[in-house]
């Protein structure tokens, strides 16, 4: 392995806590910058259509505190985009806006993006992105046909969905493992993300070492409520960095 594993500390269950309450803490900026102080090399947040957990206003604070690289994902909507994309373009640190797509009611991301279905909506979404010298990535399930449909001007990321491996599907892996080398084979970086967590990682990142960066959010947060969120930071590093 000639690279170094990346880590996306994903802060959106930290802002979850908050907004249970409708406090001001606990604040998921803070927790940005414990993550980064303990060796993450991005931070991830998710703004939803229903702002369950991160909220309009993270956001600028997110993209003035982050000292690494702020990993924004969101829906390919009109809202989004008006959000977004000005708040990060109007930084000089060049940041990264992730696709996904969401369903009103689910309780987290259920699948990657129907690339295939909806190219034309995000080929006109990553323009606006990338225009605004925004990295831009896809959340894509394990599919060969969702790979070949991501290649679309703009876009130099796939993240693979790897939430069936995390359910238990063994067979998943290898899915991902083929994936991962296609993906790289077309010229984009690979990302994996969904339901990772310290038990689930060692076999992902041994056998697939196309994956140079993983996001991962709510095993850390879970595990900080025991270990503090320095400690459950660098023990997913040492994992990914084995």
């Amino acid at each position: 392995m000639t690279h170094r594993n990346r880590l996306g500390a994903n802060i959106d269950h930290v802002a979850t806590i908050r907004q249970a309450r409708g406090e001001r803490y606990p604040d998921p900026v803070f927790a940005a910058s414990i993550a980064e102080l303990a060796g993450a090399d991005q931070i991830t947040c998710h703004i939803r259509g229903d702002r369950r957990h991160i909220i309009d206003a993270d956001l600028p604070r997110l993209r003035d505190a982050v000292q690494t690289q702020l990993n924004v994902e969101m829906a390919a909507t009109q809202e989004m985009c008006d959000l977004v994309i000005p708040i990060l373009a109007a930084h000089p640190h060049r940041h990264r806006i992730t696709l996904v797509p969401e369903r009103e009611g689910e309780v987290t991301t259920e699948g990657g993006l129907d690339v295939i279905t909806n190219q034309d909506l995000i080929r006109n979404v990553v323009q606006k992105i990338s225009e605004n010298k925004i990295y831009v990535s896809l959340f894509i399930d394990p599919d060969p046909l969702q790979i070949n449909a991501s290649v679309i001007k703009g876009i130099d990321m796939i993240e693979i969905n790897t939430a069936r491996y995390c359910e238990g599907h063994d067979e998943e892996l290898q899915r991902i493992k083929d994936a991962a080398q296609q993906a790289q084979n077309l010229g984009f970086e690979v990302a994996a993300g969904h339901g990772l967590t310290h038990h689930n990682l060692p076999p992902l990142v041994s056998m697939v070492p196309e994956i140079i960066e993983y996001n991962i959010g709510h095993s850390i947060i879970a595990r900080s409520i025991f270990v503090g969120l320095d400690k459950a930071v660098r023990d997913i590093l040492a994992i990914i960095r084995a």
